[in-house]
């Protein structure tokens, strides 16, 4: 069994895409992040020193995409995963990134990665 702390539809406005005319203006990003957060201790001390800090993941997480002005959502994607992992060693992230207006067909596109792993 995981626990998981989830984070949906973080909205970021930053420079994105590969094309040129996509490096000249701010696109809004949609994040879905789920990660393996164990629950119990937290839960019994009531403690945020006990508990990942979703409001400090938020803010490392929004400054990480907006600096890195990336060509790809994939390349967010996979930067934020091993962020994540790394910085706040967690042991499994599902992160999801979403491109509203991408494709005039689509309500949007998005890429969905999962890494680390899931149980131990």
């Amino acid at each position: 069994l995981i626990d998981t702390v989830s984070i949906h539809e973080f909205k970021f406005v930053t420079v994105v895409g590969a094309h040129a005319w996509q490096r000249t203006i701010k696109q809004t990003l949609l994040v879905d992040l789920d990660f393996a957060a164990p629950v119990a201790a937290p839960a019994l001390t009531d403690d945020l020193s006990d508990a990942i800090d979703y409001d400090a993941v938020s803010r490392a997480v929004s400054d990480w995409i907006v600096a890195r002005e990336a060509q790809l959502i994939e390349t967010l994607a996979e930067g934020v995963a091993k962020l994540l992992l790394q910085q706040f060693r967690m042991k499994w992230v599902k992160v999801s990134i979403w491109k509203p207006g991408a494709v005039p067909q689509a309500r949007r596109v998005g890429v969905t990665i999962e890494r680390g792993l899931a149980d131990d």
